[in-house]
């Protein structure tokens, strides 16, 4: 041990001894100073939260949200939002315009200072600024965007005339200049994202943006929001000669969306194929201490609760101080009610807070002048005053609402009773397997092979579909870091089941017994005794479908694995090409095209053919290799492998292929699970038929 310290020790040391005199010296030089922009290049994270897709998507928010935050304040009606070609994403709204004229202190255009200063903007002054609400706080987002971009352009239409500027990475070419003349009013940003920033690449995604900004046009009721997917288009590259691209009268693809019923369409939206436990949906839209708030909510048949939050229209997917209020004022008015109206026993307990949640759909929105979130990224909402206006203006209409809907109101009660009563239920089941664990010293499931390591960063648990599999993994794997869990059949689709009915599964609570992170309430994510649980079925219809129920049981009850990304997903070959006595493995039809030509004939050679060696050396392996015997084998599933081949396609940590499983957008996430595993059969089939082109289907 002391050797191993000394050694580090000289590591660390600069070279020469503490004295040399060859050591560079600590001093004012030392110190870099970022100028300008440059911060956002060195430490894209800090503002746009990650440098992946999610970050790249959130330049186009940035922009859209200067736009959006004109209509809150009721100077705009019209926003467009358009993909160009080469990467450039166009956004157009007939806002007041970007101000242009030179400002008192910088002497500068004003244009200039939003587009290439940060904490530089309009929305610093409340009121007297225009903006008495606003979801940009901090003056950085267009300057963050600019930042980001190799190439940028602001075209302003204001006070008659036509006004420009260029940007190249944040810096600014000219100065802003007049163009022309206008009767128009309004802002038209250009962007394209630097390649070299984002370590995808600039690929949008079309979908992504699509359900972004439908969101959107719900919660600023009359506004006109239009998506067009211009990428395919050269003519809609050079757009400047138009305001908005839709003028240029090109048949593109496009979405859009006008919605004057608000919130109240946005939960008929998130519930169209849920069945709804109660008929009005509630709604409220009222202001207290300068905290506008607007809630929604209606209970479905499902036990899953979907909460949607937004503070000044920025979507808060880690919820904050409105979602608290709204928490408390539900769970409150319901058990008054209840107990009033008798339907709460004195024998019962009081509903909790995860009762009132179960199966609700609600959207909390919140609009205040001085807000605060945590981050630059806006995912949780920290204004303390939010959580009090929402409490009082919520609380008061809810109570009004079940009392003058009587029905709803015993509709909602009764299924918050239901919950209560599972609660116990699924409590005393988990209770009971828990205690049953614990008298057994914690055995583990008699079909687990467990690895031998007990270190969790370097343990795997192979989730494999049946039990042929499951011998073949075992004999195949490596034994110190590798366990394997075979599951019999179909496991039982929790999409609509309650935690008793579940652990009364044996291949379910199996799995939770292996996983080591118990469930529900008692859930510990630091007790998960395998950071890679790879999920191994086979390529077919059934696979699929053991795949589909294995990722619902995981994103309703253990979305924390997920998001730590845990998950994986085994990628077998579907393939097994023998040529001569070389032995290739293809994971896709692209690949087996690859190794043995489309135009390849597998079958042997025709007997009398002899190869013609007269031409030299090399032609004579040409013609060797056209009649070399080719034998493909299909596999159908990983029981089909021996151990050898199982281990060198699906399991040796250097050749495998595994695809790590991911949620980038909860809401989306929600919506396919409740289309492909719910009670909506119509729904189902019209999603399946929709996306049909889109399967690789064995036949």
């Amino acid at each position: 041990m002391a050797k191993k310290e000394e050694k580090e020790a000289k590591v660390r040391a600069p070279k020469g001894g503490a004295d040399s005199s060859k050591a560079k010296a600590y001093d004012a030089s030392s110190i870099t100073v970022l100028e300008g922009l440059d911060p956002v290049r060195k430490r894209p994270g800090m503002y746009i939260g990650t440098t992946g897709p999610d970050g790249l998507h959130h330049l186009i928010w940035e922009i859209f949200d200067n736009s959006r935050d004109e209509a809150m304040g009721g100077f705009a009606n019209d926003i467009e939002v358009a993909l160009l070609p080469g990467g450039y994403v166009r956004v157009a709204d007939n806002g007041r315009g970007i101000p242009v004229n030179i400002h008192p202190k910088t002497k500068i255009s004003a244009l200039e200072m939003v587009m290439t200063t940060l904490h530089a903007g309009g929305k610093f002054g409340g009121e007297d600024s225009g903006y008495k609400v606003s979801g940009g706080l901090h003056g950085v987002g267009a300057s963050v965007v600019n930042a980001l971009s190799t190439d940028a352009k602001v075209i302003v239409h204001k006070d008659g005339g036509i006004h420009e500027q260029s940007y190249k990475i944040g810096k600014a070419q000219a100065k802003v200049k007049q163009t022309g003349k206008s009767d128009k009013h309004g802002t038209i940003t250009y962007f394209r994202p630097d390649d070299t920033i984002f370590t995808g690449g600039v690929i949008w995604n079309w979908d992504k943006i699509v359900g972004h900004l439908r969101q959107q046009a719900y919660l600023v009721k009359g506004t006109r929001i239009t998506v067009i997917d211009a990428r395919e288009n050269a003519l809609a590259a050079d757009s400047d000669d138009v305001f908005y691209l839709r003028e240029l009268g090109l048949e593109l693809p496009s979405m859009g969306f006008y919605f004057e019923g608000g919130l109240r369409s946005l939960i008929s939206f998130y519930n169209q194929h849920q069945t709804v436990a109660h008929k009005n949906i509630f709604y409220v839209d009222s202001e207290k201490d300068n905290v506008a708030v607007e809630v929604a909510l209606q209970y479905v048949d499902d036990v899953s609760p979907r909460l949607l939050a937004f503070a000044n229209n920025i979507y808060n997917p880690e919820h904050g101080t409105h979602v608290t209020g709204f928490k408390t004022a539900l769970t409150r008015t319901l058990n008054t009610y209840g107990r009033k109206a008798g339907i709460l026993k004195e024998s019962e307990e009081n509903f909790t807070g995860d009762d009132v949640l179960e199966g609700i759909t609600a959207v909390i929105s919140v609009k205040m002048p001085e807000i605060q979130f945590e981050g630059q990224t806006k995912a949780k909402l920290g204004s303390v005053e939010a959580q009090g206006a929402v409490a009082a203006v919520f609380g008061d209409a809810f109570s009004a609402f079940l009392e003058e809907n009587p029905d709803d109101a015993r509709a909602m009660v009764n299924k918050v009773l239901l919950a209560l009563k599972a609660r116990k239920a699924a409590k005393a089941a988990k209770d009971s397997i828990l205690r049953k664990g614990a008298l057994e010293g914690m055995t583990l499931p008699g079909k687990l092979a467990d690895c031998q390591t007990k270190n969790a960063e370097e343990s795997e648990l192979f989730i494999v579909e049946g039990d042929s599999a499951g011998g073949t993994a075992k004999t195949g794997r490596d034994r110190r870091t590798q366990a394997i869990l075979p599951l019999r059949g179909k496991i039982l689709n929790i999409e609509r089941a309650r935690l008793d009915k579940m652990l009364a599964s044996e291949q379910i609570k199996n799995l939770v017994i292996a996983m080591g992170t118990a469930i529900g309430d008692v859930f510990d994510l630091s007790k998960l005794r395998y950071h890679k649980i790879i999920i191994a079925t086979d390529a077919d219809v059934d696979g699929a479908h053991i795949r589909t129920l294995l990722l619902t049981l995981l994103y309703r009850h253990f979305r924390p694995v997920i998001d730590g990304g845990f998950i994986y997903i085994a990628q077998p070959p579907l393939y097994k090409i023998k040529r001569g006595k070389e032995v290739l493995y293809a994971y896709t039809d692209e690949e087996k095209f690859k190794i043995i030509g489309k135009d390849a004939d597998v079958s042997e050679p025709e007997e009398g053919e002899e190869e013609e060696g007269e031409e030299g050396e090399e032609d004579e392996m040409k013609a060797k290799k056209k009649t070399q015997k080719v034998s493909l084998q299909r596999y159908k599933g990983l029981g089909e492998m021996n151990a050898s081949e199982l281990w060198e396609t699906t399991m040796d940590p250097k050749r495998r292929v595994l695809k790590q499983v991911r949620v980038e957008d909860a809401t989306e996430a929600d919506r396919i699970f409740d289309i492909l595993m719910g009670t909506d059969v119509a729904s189902r089939k019209s999603f399946i038929q929709s996306n049909a082109k889109l399967a690789n289907l064995d036949v």
